[in-house]
Parts: structure tokens; C-alpha cells; sequence
């Protein structure tokens, strides 16, 4: 505790505070949508809120504590989209029980240490592509807020322009403190939005079936190991942190196990809210991020006790200023996989195919873009080497568990 007081500062609270902001403002939206396609309770939607927040904190916390890493938990946004369509064509409780033969399968993978080979041999221009494709639309995301709030968006910006020059560990906490007092002054922070109520779990018996679990489970074991944990591993190989995979796989897993009767779905490593908090915005120290990942877990368990309060707070705000906030604080982190995807300039054209195809957005075969730009930038990688290999003097590319930490 007391090196936890000693490493403390303004910037890590803002950049965890800010990573479960953005953790909540799209993905708990497709929660709500995927309980609405099953009709489900109230009751068990709140319990679902619980489970994910509550899962996402303690693990967050301990991990980050234990590895003195800025380490982000967050539930799997593809998973909550795969069961928008899946879960009316299955009970709750046959879903209950997919969720912990997936959380049982991934258990099983992180404690074989087979994640750790896999990430070592996969080149860093790759793992940074990816990366960079996966923030894209974030980016993106902010200037595309212009057209409906212009006053909102341009002043967030020219904030972060400015404080960024100023003070820079300290542009994010002023763009947020800018967009929360223009969209209170202007009438878009909906006030009477905001209730106060608590959360109660309500436990749900699994039943496993045959179907439920190549249904769901097995598409979830895939989601998470290619969408959620691969691109979580790259930003923090691309930060410099070299923590194996394995404990953070098997106690991820673990803890879904455990929720997954309150309707936990899934837990994993984050990847976009968490390179907010791997970065130099976080603290110029990279042994002293881990804060961010500290108060994250401590804003997720606030919220997550809250569950009706929650709902209402990312109702009152708009959505452009969520936006905007989230473009804003990944810049960094953007500009660093955009730059690990460049430097080799071997890798660079299997790096752009990586970031190229990862930022499309496209789905094929129910495996996400972040999947499918990971195994056509392997391809490339594959097919390039072996064509230049004759002639290349240099040595070959670093892998993805010797990166060092990007630049801002």
C-alpha cells in the first residue's frame, strides 16, 4: 500500500478513470441490445452489469498489483455482439453453461503456456499493425463527431492541442474537464437522466447442451483468444511490459468461470482502453503506470455496485463527447503502433496489410477483423520472408515479446 501511495499520481487516476469511461460507453450498449433480443429481466440484465464490472475489478486490481503492470480487464465486446443474435434461439441457462465450458477451454490454454509460444514467434510490425487498425476507427471517430456537436469536438481538440504542449501527462484530464463543462453549458449533459440504485446479482443454474456449446462457447473461446487476447498482449509488448500471457489468460479465465452463473459471459485482457493506460499520458514512468490499471479496477467496482446509476450516467452524456474523448486519449497509442508497424522495413508490407484488414471492419466466417488481418499479415510475413530471404543481410525481425515502448 505504501508504494501504491509513493507511485501515485493525477495523470494515472485520469487515464484509468478515462479507460473505464470509454470500457463502458460502447460495449455495455451492445449488452443492453443482445439482453433485449432475449428478453431478458431487468433483474438479470443488472446481474449481467454486475458480474462483468465486479469481475473486471478485482482482477484488474490484483493483476496490476501483482505484475506492478498497468493491467486492463474488460468483458468481450465481439462476445456481447455474437450473442445478440444467439441468445433468443437459447435459454439463459444453456448459455450459462457455454459460458463456463468456453472460460473452462481458455483456463486450459492459459495454464498450458501455449499463448506465450504463440505471441513470441509473431513478429512486432504484425502485432503493432493490428494494433494500429484496431485503434483506427477510434481515431477516425473523432473528427467524424464534428458534424453534429462542431462547438464540442473542435473545443475538446484544440484543448488537447494546447495542454499537449503545455503540460502533456495532463491533456487528456483537460479535454474531459472541457467536454464535461461545454456539454453542461450548452444543455447535452441530460441531468434528469441520472438515478441512484444498486446492483443485485441473481444467480442462474447452467444447463450444458451439445448445441449451446458449439453455438456459443466455442465461438467465444475464439473471440477471445484471437480478438481480445492477442491485440491485449501487443499493447503491452508494445509499451515495453514483457509479463507473460499466461497467468493473466488463466486468471481472466478463471474468474469468468466463477461469475459466469450471474451471467458473466466473459472476461479478458482489454486492448483499446488499455493502451490509455500504457502509455507516456499515463505517467513518464512505465514502472509507475500501473496505478492507471488500479484505479481503473476501483472506478469498475464503483460503477459496477451502481448498476442502475451506471445506465443512467452514459445515457446523460453525449455520445460525442465519448467520442471524442476516446480519439483523443488514444492518439498516443496510435501514433506508437502506427510507428512499430513502419519500422521494419522488411515486416512493412505485412504490416500494412495487418493494419489494412484490421481496420476494415470486415467479418468473415463470424471471426472478427482483428482475427482475419493477424492471419493475412502472417501469410505475408511468410511468403515475403521466404522470397527475400536469399538477400537479406539484416537480421531477422524483432518478435513481438522484444518491442520496446513506443513512442507518443
Amino acid at each position: 500500500m505504501k508504494a501504491l501511495i509513493n507511485d501515485f499520481s493525477l495523470s494515472a487516476l485520469v487515464a484509468g478513470f478515462i479507460a473505464t469511461v470509454i470500457s463502458y460507453a460502447g460495449p455495455l450498449v451492445i449488452i443492453f441490445q443482445a439482453a433485449d433480443s432475449a428478453g431478458l429481466s431487468h433483474a438479470v440484465l443488472a446481474s449481467w452489469v454486475w458480474a462483468i464490472s465486479i469481475g473486471s475489478a478485482l482482477l484488474g486490481i490484483g493483476l496490476s498489483l501483482r505484475y506492478r503492470v498497468p493491467i486492463i480487464i474488460a468483458w468481450s465486446a465481439p462476445g456481447s455482439a455474437l450473442l445478440v443474435s444467439l441468445l433468443p434461439q437459447i435459454s439463459l441457462n444453456q448459455a450459462v453453461g457455454a459460458y463456463m465450458v468456453a472460460s473452462l477451454i481458455i483456463f486450459l490454454v492459459g495454464i498450458s503456456g501455449a499463448f506465450d509460444r504463440l505471441i513470441g514467434k509473431l513478429p512486432a510490425a504484425i502485432a503493432a499493425g493490428m494494433l494500429a487498425g484496431i485503434l483506427f476507427s477510434f481515431g477516425t471517430g473523432l473528427f467524424v463527431s464534428l458534424r453534429a456537436k462542431p462547438l464540442l469536438v473542435l473545443a475538446m481538440f484544440f484543448s488537447y492541442l494546447l495542454v499537449k504542449r503545455l503540460s502533456p501527462r495532463y491533456a487528456v484530464l483537460a479535454v474531459l474537464l472541457v467536454g464535461c463543462t461545454i456539454a453542461f453549458a450548452t444543455g447535452d449533459l441530460r441531468q434528469d437522466a441520472l438515478v441512484i440504485g444498486l446492483a443485485t446479482p441473481v444467480w442462474i443454474s447452467p444447463e450444458f447442451s451439445l448445441a449451446a456449446t458449439l453455438n456459443i462457447a466455442l465461438p467465444l473461446v475464439m473471440l477471445a483468444l484471437t480478438g481480445q487476447f492477442v491485440p491485449g498482449m501487443a499493447v503491452l509488448r508494445n509499451a515495453g511490459y514483457s509479463t507473460p500471457a499466461s497467468p493473466l489468460i488463466a486468471s481472466s479465465a478463471l474468474g469468468s468461470l466463477l461469475l459466469a452463473p450471474f451471467a458473466c459471459h466473459g472476461l479478458n485482457l482489454a486492448a483499446i482502453t488499455a493502451a490509455i493506460c500504457t502509455g507516456r499520458e499515463a505517467h513518464e514512468d512505465p514502472t509507475r503506470r500501473y496505478v492507471a490499471g488500479v484505479v481503473g479496477g476501483l472506478a469498475y467496482l464503483l460503477l459496477g455496485l451502481f448498476g442502475a446509476t451506471l445506465v443512467s450516467l452514459f445515457s446523460a452524456f453525449p455520445k460525442e463527447l465519448i467520442a471524442a474523448l476516446a480519439g483523443l486519449a488514444l492518439f498516443g497509442a496510435i501514433a506508437g503502433a502506427l510507428a512499430g508497424a513502419m519500422a521494419q522495413p522488411d515486416d512493412r508490407e505485412a504490416a500494412l496489410i495487418t493494419f489494412l484488414v484490421s481496420a476494415s471492419g470486415m467479418s468473415l466466417l463470424g471471426l472478427s477483423a482483428a482475427f482475419w488481418g493477424l492471419a493475412f499479415g502472417i501469410a505475408a510475413h511468410l511468403l515475403l520472408s521466404r522470397r527475400a530471404a536469399p538477400s537479406r543481410a539484416a537480421p531477422a525481425s524483432r518478435t513481438l515479446g522484444s518491442t520496446t515502448e513506443a513512442a507518443p
